[in-house]
């Protein structure tokens, strides 16, 4: 039985990827980070009750750790052995990062360097794969469109730049120790898992609200930021694809297509029965519900990033080509659907606590 390694397991695309690898038949373990409140929402179908014990279900262990802690890193890599190492953890919003722009090196540069010196030194080199999660902020201030695997890099943000050394890190450590260690560069996936501070979770949950009453308007940054949105469920399968590879390459992650805010935003409302129009420019520009003349949607400067990064295309040839992966198994209509359906489900159900304990 293969063992994997998930390090950001309770995450989006961990929580994903620890379902899809359980299916393969893999032992699977994930690191946690120790706080006063646990935050397993999106593993909870693959844990026990007994979460201070660590008392998971078969084939599925939880261990305490954190990435910025080099001999966590070691311990954990030296107990377990594994034959894949997933390294999905990351101070992973991009505005956040021009706040914490140190702990966001730390954790997403350093903490790279730490799993793969962690795997030297403890001379699993020739048995341990290891697939680092990069990430299309590398292309930031974009040199050609669609942006492929060789596309030079212009990071526009502290995590962009942070992750531009996991990525070169990583292939350093492959070309210097024959290790088999990869990146994936990931551009923009989401699923109804995605963390709420993100702008495609945000638009969705907004609209599932408005729909019902529950918030009156939605503020965005900017509207005309062109994205690459895939389905997060369908990305981790590529993550796998990659490590089951004959040899160790980087591939983007992508569909190949692009859409603004501001479609994105159209689209979520229109799943929840309201027609949007949208009147005025720039920081002026408003989505109005066309039924009633409503403002449901409105600019807000303080959402502009300081660097923005505004057109993000993949080319997904590469691993369509050599993995036989399918980018678009879910479509862009599908993948918001899926969303303002679920965040539908999440406003009703709030709702219904709330008048029990009313």
């Amino acid at each position: 039985m293969k063992k994997a390694l998930i390090t950001g397991v309770t995450g989006q695309d961990g929580s994903y990827l620890a379902e899809f690898l359980l299916e393969k038949g893999y032992e699977v373990h994930g690191i946690i980070r120790r706080s006063s409140s646990y935050n397993l929402d999106r593993i909870e179908s693959l844990v026990n009750e007994e979460i201070e014990g660590l008392n998971n279900q078969e084939n599925f262990h939880l261990h305490y750790g954190d990435i910025t802690d080099t001999s966590n890193v070691i311990r954990l890599i030296s107990e377990i052995r594994p034959d894949e190492i997933y390294n999905l953890g990351a101070q992973s919003h991009v505005k956040v990062s021009f706040d914490v722009p140190e702990y966001t090196a730390d954790v997403d540069g350093v903490g790279t360097l730490r799993i793969l010196e962690a795997v030297r030194i403890l001379g699993l080199t020739e048995t341990t794969r290891i697939y680092q999660a990069s990430t299309s902020e590398l292309y930031g201030k974009v040199q050609e469109v669609p942006q492929k695997e060789t596309t030079p890099f212009y990071p526009r943000s502290p995590y962009g730049v942070a992750k531009i050394y996991g990525f070169w890190i990583t292939k350093n450590y492959r070309e210097s120790y024959d290790m088999f260690a990869v990146n994936g560069i990931l551009f923009n996936h989401e699923s109804e898992r995605r963390g709420e501070t993100f702008v495609t979770r945000k638009i969705t949950l907004a609209a599932a609200r408005i729909a019902q009453e529950k918030q009156e308007t939605l503020y965005l940054g900017n509207l005309d930021s062109l994205r690459d949105w895939g389905y997060a469920r369908d990305y981790v399968e590529c993550m796998w694809l990659i490590l089951q590879h004959d040899k160790p390459e980087d591939f983007v992650i992508a569909t190949g297509e692009m859409h603004t805010v501001r479609e994105f935003t159209t689209l979520a409302f229109k799943h929840v029965g309201i027609e949007l129009e949208w009147v005025g420019e720039g920081v002026e520009e408003k989505g109005i519900d066309k039924a009633t003349g409503k403002v449901l949607v409105a600019v807000d400067p303080k959402f502009f990033r300081p660097a923005e990064v505004e057109q993000l295309l993949g080319d997904p040839t590469k691993a369509k080509t050599l993995l036989g992966w399918n980018p678009t198994k879910t479509s862009f209509e599908e993948l918001v659907r899926i969303m303002v359906e679920e965040d539908t489900k999440k406003v009703e159900k709030e709702e219904k606590l709330k008048k029990m304990f009313d």
